[in-house]
């Protein structure tokens, strides 16, 4: 249920790893990051970036395990700031590449459970970095800005995510599984800067181990209208519950169990 399509996706992750850059060229790396508690911005950079370098090496080597970070070629910045800035703002450049030499197709390990097609990863990757990006945009004192069609697909995808791991968990660990949704309780988000070119809706109910969800505004025990980016931010558990930029309808408790178990 992707919002962008691949070739967006692509441009994205170029922006968003640029756009990052952008923001923190001359700020502070011993700055705290308070979304990552016990990271500072030097950390950030570092996971980030690294992971692009990560996942791009497990593209070239159609990677049927996961790859330690610690061997990843190129996964620490250069010392000199200018030489890292750089780094950095290549970095999404080398995932791009990997999926393009290897082929877009080719199954390559991932961290939710199956092997996935090599273009998973530029998703993936895409929405590391608006995750971080507004880490680091909160950490500096900046409200975070996202098109509503971006934010839209970075929630879409983590409920993808929330859904194929939760099922892989189940199979893996049984009964050491706790639902993210009671029984019978429905979660329904609304965008409220909904246009043609982004969902409006998402409802999400329990299924089993795993959970349900589809863009049908459906009615939910809990209904949370607000901005794609503000939805985003607080299913990422970036911005507080309880911020007035949200308008809250129902059972509160439903969204507090559901971000107590929904941290991946």
């Amino acid at each position: 249920m992707a919002v962008l399509d691949l070739e967006a996706q692509r441009k994205a992750l170029l922006d968003q790893t640029e756009r990052l850059a952008d923001l923190v060229r001359g700020s502070d790396p011993h700055t705290p990051i308070p979304t990552c508690p016990g990271w500072t911005l030097a950390d950030l950079l570092i996971h980030l970036g690294g992971g692009h370098h990560w996942a791009a090496t497990m593209i070239t080597d159609r990677a049927t395990t996961r790859l330690s970070r610690e061997n990843t070629p190129h996964r620490m910045p250069p010392a000199d700031p200018e030489q890292a800035d750089e780094w950095l703002r290549h970095t999404a450049r080398t995932v791009l590449d990997a999926v393009d030499t290897t082929g877009t197709e080719v199954p390559i390990w991932t961290p939710i459970g199956p092997m996935l097609p090599a273009r998973w990863w530029i998703r993936r990757r895409l929405h590391e970095a608006t995750a971080h990006g507004a880490d680091a945009a909160l950490a500096l004192g900046h409200d975070v800005t996202m098109a509503p069609e971006l934010a839209a697909d970075g929630l879409s995808e983590s409920l993808e995510i929330l859904q194929t791991a939760l099922v892989f968990t189940a199979r893996s660990v049984p009964g050491n599984l706790t639902a993210p949704l009671p029984g019978g309780e429905i979660l329904t988000l609304h965008a409220t800067d909904a246009t043609r070119a982004h969902p409006r809706d998402w409802t999400i109910r329990p299924a089993g181990d795993t959970i349900e969800w589809n863009h049908d505004p459906t009615p939910g025990t809990i209904t949370i209208h607000g901005s794609a980016v503000d939805l985003y931010l607080t299913m990422l558990r970036r911005i507080p519950a309880d911020t007035t930029r949200l308008d809250i309808t129902g059972d509160r408790d439903i969204l507090t169990h559901w971000l107590q178990r929904t941290v991946l």
